[in-house]
């Protein structure tokens, strides 16, 4: 163990500030640059490893490569006396683990939190990089609220082979690692880990849900009496309702949630940033009214004069609607159910009114069908590609065109088929079909064809078949 007063390179430690299974953390000054920084010192297991020492290096230098205001910064990595060390930025302020201390966190706090961990994250991923072990006691929330993401990469560290993994039931990462066990913290694993399976970036989600259930909770969101139980847990149970523990949790926040927790990687959000936009767009309300509280007194006197001038306006204008000269307008109200970017065409209602199936190409790929609910930000895929969704019927019998060809501007053109939205075989129906409506019997398709270079409207032959 280093001791106060201990040199590594041209860093002195001047205080001990944290320890545990990721190794000792001390406050050190940078005599070179003349400031304060963190340096934590990796256990002395990684000397008996010189493969773990040269992929520690290939780690750290990948988490120092990151640039982004969410995610701790690394200054320097090195090793003396065959001790590696990571030289970071020293933060002051408290670990979500802390904060969570005096129980559960207010909506708009957690929303604000949960948004800077998610963009914080899907900087990470875009360069390749996943965390492993994301729970409270890596999230850090400096003073001046900003949140930053510890350890970042090297979780990774604790592999010796593809199967060598752990698993603790303590706040970090033990430092000796056993073939055959699972790697990572019990209650914030993804089903995945558990399994001892390949992982990608949906781990991480996956944790960063059970992290976001806690901050509204003040729970846990998977806790057994022993690891066994609450491994389990994360295979086979659902959590239970936020409004269990919180009243005030908006219905989206629970779907958020939920869709982060999705046993099935598939099923959860596709990207941390995902998240972040739909977290940002619930916190979006309160920012300007916070940005107002935070200013100093003398910039909020210098506000008063033209905020008088405002509602004196506004009063001005009240006037005028109680006279009529301006007819009052309701505020349209917009549900989002999909939060990735890329292009949506139709977006048509299914007969139950929860289920939305819409034909989209995400993210720069080639475009499919989906289908998503009204109460979940989830998505299922149809696969149905180059297809679109012209119709759904009463009966809930999907009109598709296929084989599309662009006519001319926006206009397209191909063949119309008829597909049960519960699944089934496809059955062409027509060529040439530009748009199509069902009936309200849903039997009977009114249609629009180009016919020698001409649009018509009409009705094909029930019976009729390509």
């Amino acid at each position: 163990m280093a001791s106060v007063g201990t040199k590594l390179g041209p860093y002195e430690l001047s205080a001990s500030i944290g320890a545990g299974g990721m190794g000792e953390v001390y406050r050190a000054h940078d005599a070179r640059l003349g400031r304060d920084v963190a340096v934590k010192i990796l256990p002395a297991s990684f000397a008996d490893d010189p493969e773990r020492l040269r992929r520690f290096e290939q780690e750290a230098r990948a988490a120092a490569a990151l640039n982004h205001p969410n995610l701790l910064a690394v200054y320097d990595v090195g090793t003396q006396d065959g001790r590696p060390y990571i030289v970071s930025e020293l933060l002051e302020g408290e670990t979500l683990r802390q904060r969570l201390q005096s129980g559960p966190m207010p909506v708009r706090k957690v929303t604000e939190v949960g948004a800077q961990i998610a963009r914080g994250l899907a900087a990470a991923h875009e360069k390749g990089i996943i965390h492993r072990d994301l729970k409270p006691d890596n999230i850090f929330i400096i003073r001046d609220g900003r949140v930053k993401i510890l350890d970042f990469g090297l979780a990774k560290l604790y592999l010796r082979d593809s199967t060598g993994l752990e698993v603790t039931s303590g706040p970090t990462l033990a430092s000796k690692t056993t073939p055959g066990m699972v790697m990572g913290t019990i209650g914030y694993m993804s089903p995945e880990q558990v399994r001892g399976q390949e992982l990608d970036h949906r781990t991480d989600i996956f944790s960063f849900g059970t992290i976001f259930y806690e901050m509204i909770t003040g729970k846990r969101a998977f806790e057994g009496k022993t690891s066994a139980d609450t491994m389990s847990a994360i295979l086979k149970e659902d959590v239970s309702e936020l409004s269990d523990s919180n009243r005030n949790v908006p219905p989206t926040l629970d779907r958020i949630a939920r869709h982060c927790l999705e046993k099935n990687p598939e099923e959860r959000f596709h990207s941390a940033s995902d998240i972040a936009f739909a977290l940002e767009g619930l916190s979006g309300a309160t920012s300007g009214s916070a940005a107002v509280a935070a200013m100093p007194a003398a910039a909020r006197r210098g506000l008063l004069y033209p905020a008088i001038a405002v509602v004196a306006l506004i009063a001005f204008a009240m006037g005028l609607l109680v006279r009529g000269m301006f007819a009052p307008a309701p505020l349209p109200r917009f549900h989002q159910i999909t939060f990735r970017r890329g292009n949506i065409n139709t977006a048509r209602f299914a007969p139950d009114g929860q289920t939305v199936v819409y034909q989209a190409a995400w993210e720069g790929n080639a475009g499919d069908v989906y289908s998503g609910r009204t109460d979940s930000p989830g998505e299922r895929v149809l696969g149905m590609p180059d297809t679109f969704v012209l119709a759904i019927s009463s009966s809930g019998e999907m009109a598709i065109r296929t084989n599309n060809d662009r006519v001319a501007g926006f206009a397209w053109r191909g063949t119309l088929e008829r597909v049960p939205l519960a699944g089934g075989a496809p059955r062409p129906l027509l060529d040439d079909v530009g748009d199509a409506s069902w009936g309200p019997t849903g039997r009977d398709i009114a249609v629009t064809r180009y016919m020698h270079g001409d649009m018509a409207a009409g009705i094909p032959d029930r019976q009729s078949t390509l």
